[in-house]
């Protein structure tokens, strides 16, 4: 998010140490940086690398800037955050660099040292601070915000300020996600807030925990009720803690990590008595797997997050890994597959998600070219960086194949994106996720409508 001069304020500076011009607390990490030589193996791989040419908006670029800040040869300003904050954090970059070199975990550490150096100041401060910290994180507001959107769908107001074209008085990229708004359902967190176990169907192999996320709960709460379906179904008794609460992905994204590590400590004890915390979102189980990163500088509970982050698994993962029942009814549709960044970079999951919609009887799969590469949504950054998201997200576009039906993901955020780029592309298909295929198969075989 670029800043003018009026937004910018001066934070206060730390006392226990210092790395050049980073002089606060939560220090990045010179480990991070040191194996890179500049190569140019990244590039290639950088979607706003391919977008603009410019090399402070390439990974080794934030890289060298990053790395000057901290030999004091450069100050934290404006010509510095820009390229930052411009940066999706999508991870492909450490995926093509030959030293792992980790530039998205570098990216979320400066933009914690650019936070506390250059507050946000305004309007700006006003709308980052009553989401992320007056929303996000508490389940009952935003399940009040789901009964507006709901309330929005339901009553008419949402095909009258559609007809009325009153829809576009908001900008054009707000005007663009309205379109695509999913329809919005019962959080499955307050439908199950009263069962301690839902019970799985026939004899239990495993017991499980779910996240129910954020926006997964409150606009896609029929995915975590396929994820629910399909465990029970696959011999899990599946928990929901009522005391968890949001990721921090997003807090993390945009530099708040004090208010990340507060998620992380309360997601951390919500779930200290179960085996596995399944996770349907690539970006929510990115964030979980990375937790002891935030407690760097805590023993205590980096110890903490560290025994967490082993409990969590992709439901892909996990059902691939555990097996789970080939459906017997046909789905018969022709499907391509998009890596979710976070899935792909951040977890190395890539072949699970594919093995298993191969696996359902009558689908099939079509390559699609660049399938790791962003769309574009990466959190909010198609909100706070619209022009750029479009452009990356028309690039992702012009390789996803015309002839299939259905563009299966495994994270909201993409969902979200891609069809918008299906809306905006005139394009006739539809956006699923790889859970609700395998669900879809379930409940054909089972005698009930057939969602494809």
């Amino acid at each position: 998010m670029s800043l003018r001069e009026s937004d910018i304020k001066q934070g206060p500076v730390c006392t226990t140490g210092s790395l050049g011009n980073y002089l606060w607390n939560d220090l990045p990490d010179p480990n991070k940086w040191a194996d890179c030589v500049h190569c140019g193996m990244c590039l290639e791989s950088c979607p706003t690398y391919e977008q603009t040419g410019q090399e402070q908006h390439s990974p080794r670029g934030r890289v060298h800037l990053m790395k000057s800040v901290a030999e004091g040869k450069l100050e934290i300003n404006e010509d510095f955050i820009d390229p930052i904050f411009a940066c999706l954090d999508c991870r492909a970059c450490t995926t093509a660099c030959p030293a792992d070199v980790d530039v998205g975990g570098l990216i979320e550490e400066v933009r914690g040292q650019i936070r506390q150096a250059i507050p946000l100041t305004g309007w700006k401060a006003f709308v980052s601070k009553f989401f992320l910290q007056g929303v996000f994180p508490h389940p009952t507001r935003l399940h009040a915000l789901g009964n507006l959107l709901k309330l929005y769908q339901k009553s008419g107001l949402q095909k009258l300020a559609r007809k009325t074209k009153l829809i576009h008085i908001m900008p054009q990229h707000l005007a663009d996600m309205e379109a695509i708004l999913p329809e919005i359902s019962e959080p499955v967190r307050k439908k199950y807030k009263h069962a301690n176990v839902i019970k799985a169907k026939g004899e239990t192999k495993h017991t499980v925990a779910l996240l129910t996320g954020c926006v997964m709960d409150v606009m896609f709460s029929d995915i975590n009720e396929a994820t629910i379906r399909v465990l029970t179904r696959n011999g899990n008794d599946v928990v929901i803690p009522q005391n968890q609460t949001c990721c921090g992905a997003l807090h993390v994204h945009a530099g708040d990590r004090e208010t990340g590590r507060e998620l992380a400590k309360q997601n951390i004890e919500a779930f200290q008595h179960v085996d596995r915390v399944i996770v349907n979102a690539a970006g929510c189980g990115c964030m979980l797997k990375e937790y002891p990163e935030l407690f760097r500088n805590d023993p205590v509970w980096h110890e903490k997050a560290e025994e967490f982050s082993r409990k969590v698994e992709d439901i892909s993962k996990y059902l691939y890994d555990t097996g789970y029942e080939i459906p017997k009814a046909q789905l018969n549709t022709r499907i391509t597959y998009h890596d979710a960044c976070h899935l792909a970079h951040g977890q190395g999951i890539r072949q699970e998600p594919r093995a298993i919609l191969s696996s359902i009887p009558g689908v099939e799969m079509v390559y699609m070219p660049n399938a790791d590469r962003c769309c574009g949504s990466a959190g909010i950054y198609n909100i706070t960086h619209p022009e750029m998201a479009g452009a990356v997200l028309k690039s992702k576009m012009e390789n996803v194949p015309e002839d299939v039906e259905l563009i299966s993901m495994g994270n909201p955020g993409c969902m979200l994106q891609m069809a918008m780029g299906v809306l905006k592309h005139g394009r006739n298909q539809k956006v699923v996720h790889t859970v609700q295929l395998l669900d879809w198969a379930y409940q054909k075989e089972e005698g009930k409508e057939d969602r494809t």
